[in-house]
């Protein structure tokens, strides 16, 4: 019986299992920081800050965030935002909405990644810089 031949999603998916994970930077110099406030709208729009120091990339890089509340198994993605990789300390800022819930004001926990998009056998692969997880609290704002 001949071979069927593999749809090209599942091509992809097997091709990026063989691929070994790209090394997080070692660069000390490379860092991402996460304030200790945030802000949530009466619309539910979540507000998030910080700082990033990027030294270098082929790609582009991003600062991406998360963000989980009362329950800590539920994080939303809050914005990206494009980084300047020049060396210099830089600030960021991502807003949106989660779709599924409303934070409240209060305790929250933030992930914040400093991530790179590297081309590598002509897919778009991740390359992390750096990345901080901090408890922070979500203000009225």
């Amino acid at each position: 019986m001949p071979a069927r031949p593999l749809r090209p999603a599942l091509a992809a998916a097997l091709f990026l299992l063989a691929v070994p994970a790209l090394p997080a930077s070692a660069d000390a110099n490379e860092t991402v920081t996460v304030d200790p406030l945030g802000r949530v709208a009466a619309d539910g729009t979540v507000t998030l800050s910080g700082t990033y120091r990027c030294t270098g990339g082929s790609g582009p890089v991003f600062v991406s965030s998360s963000v989980s509340g009362s329950s800590p198994s539920v994080r939303h993605g809050i914005g990206g935002t494009r980084a300047v990789c020049d060396g210099v300390e830089h600030r960021w800022e991502n807003t949106g909405k989660p779709t599924s819930d409303v934070l409240e004001p209060g305790p929250a926990r933030v992930e914040a990644t400093l991530m790179e998009l590297r081309l590598q056998g002509g897919l778009p692969l991740p390359r992390f810089h750096a990345a901080e997880q901090r408890d922070i609290t979500l203000t009225k704002g």
